[in-house]
């Protein structure tokens, strides 16, 4: 009795405001200028538009999570959600195929944020500069929730600020231009020669954008009242961010209709130059690191804490992952776990870290959205949510997560599946071929 008594466990200590602050820190709104170019190749010049379906599919997404966690408030995120809903072994792959998202986002994070980085100061080596990310986030995540969390607020608060002037200046760049009349277009959303797949495959990549609003489930045991706070939380995110980058790209559009750019990873540059000089550029170029040091501190806090519960139900080692630092209650291993797989960015390209993350997200999407539709028909657990929130939301949600999710390049299906295959290969050992069940939680 006393033993457990003593065991360390995740402390609630994170409010509202605090955590939709978190939320917005994992999808780091200023991604939308380093990503523009990007996907304004992809989409034939849709961004806008492309935005528009990703919002969509996350939107409904979200509310399948927030439905989800207030029946599961654990740290566990989709894999509980399908263990729980749907199967143990189902389960696991999700956890599985999730961990793609979750290992690689930061990774890639670091690895994007160390490239501007070497934009600004080109003389220093890009590997210092990603030693440099890993080391100050995994530090300050094993310090504890609530540093990481002071120091989230600041860099959120100044993301926002950045936006806000960017928007600015396209609109009185714009109006100086073409008049008030030149603020109201069509033309970002709709273009009678792109066709619809095109809009899609840029849509497949504005979506990582959002990569991170379901990652607040996590942090579900660290909240003050998680049932009522979560939830909210994640639909705000998700409904924030999209306004933010519609918004965004929308007048990105205006400022720069023709979509060629002497280099598209710099689009967002050339766009701020133009509309700002060089003074500008700098601002926009600092809030990009920023956005980027934030996000990978909260997402490394939360595949901390995606591994702490997969070790704790004993799908992982319990005694490597599923423990917590008794003097700082954090997943010390887990998070310099983390830290230390962020080196692997060394010889990966941006291109193949995003293909990974892209997949195993949006499968994780489209099982929780399965899950919501599941709980809407199960007697013991359903929350009565009729059939326009219980049905057709979460079919909107999984169809939606479903096409995005086909609409990758072959490069990351491929990748994807491999990853999938290691994992049934894993649980097959697990299970002795599958002969007996899934290990479960040690209670």
């Amino acid at each position: 009795m006393s033993a457990s008594i003593s065991t360390p466990h995740l402390r609630r200590t994170l409010g509202p405001v605090s955590v939709l602050l978190f939320g917005l820190a994992f999808i780091a709104p200023l991604i939308v200028f380093g990503t523009y170019g990007v996907i304004a190749q992809a989409s034939q010049n849709t961004v806008a538009l492309s935005y528009v379906v990703a919002s969509i599919g996350v939107i409904f997404t979200a509310l399948s999570y927030g439905r989800l966690v207030r029946v599961f408030p654990t740290a566990g995120s989709a894999y509980t959600y399908t263990r729980k809903m749907l199967n143990p072994n189902i389960g696991f792959m999700v956890g599985w195929a999730a961990l793609l998202d979750y290992f690689f986002i930061p990774m890639l994070i670091w690895l994007l944020g160390a490239s501007y980085l070497s934009l600004a100061f080109p003389d220093v080596p890009q590997w210092v500069w990603i030693t440099g990310f890993i080391v100050s986030t995994s530090l300050l995540n094993i310090l504890g929730i609530q540093v990481a969390n002071r120091f989230n607020i600041i860099l959120m608060l100044i993301q926002l600020t950045i936006i806000t002037v960017f928007i600015a200046l396209c609109w009185h760049y714009v109006s100086a231009i073409n008049g008030p009349g030149g603020l109201l277009s069509v033309k970002p959303f709709f273009n009678a020669d792109v066709p619809f797949s095109a809009t899609m495959a840029g849509a497949a990549i504005a979506a990582y954008s959002f990569l991170g609003f379901d990652a607040l489930s996590t942090l579900s045991e660290e909240t003050v009242e998680p049932e009522r706070t979560i939830p909210r939380a994640i639909l705000l995110v998700a409904l924030i961010g999209g306004s933010l980058y519609v918004g965004s790209s929308y007048f990105m559009y205006l400022a720069h209709p023709v979509g060629v750019f002497e280099n598209i990873d710099g689009a967002a540059f050339e766009i701020a130059k133009t509309i700002g000089g060089d003074l500008f550029f700098a601002v926009v170029l600092t809030g990009i690191i920023i956005a980027h040091f934030a996000a990978g501190l909260s997402f490394q806090a939360s595949v901390g804490r995606l591994l702490y519960a997969l070790g704790r139900d004993n799908q992982l080692p319990q005694k490597l992952f599923g423990v917590l630092n008794p003097r700082y209650k954090t997943p010390v291993f887990n998070i310099v776990l983390c830290g230390a797989f962020g080196f692997v960015g060394f010889g990966l390209t941006i291109a193949t870290a995003t293909s990974l993350v892209n997949f195993g997200a949006f499968l994780a999407f489209t099982a929780v959205n399965l899950c919501a539709l599941k709980l809407t028909f199960d007697r013991a657990l359903g929350d009565k949510a009729g059939v326009l929130r219980g049905v057709l939301f979460p079919l909107i949600g999984a169809i939606t997560s479903g096409w995005m999710l086909i609409s990758l390049d072959a490069d990351a299906l491929i990748l994807g599946s491999c990853w999938v295959v290691l994992g049934l290969v894993y649980l097959a050992f697990r299970t002795r071929l599958f002969s007996t069940a899934v290990p479960e939680p040690a209670l």
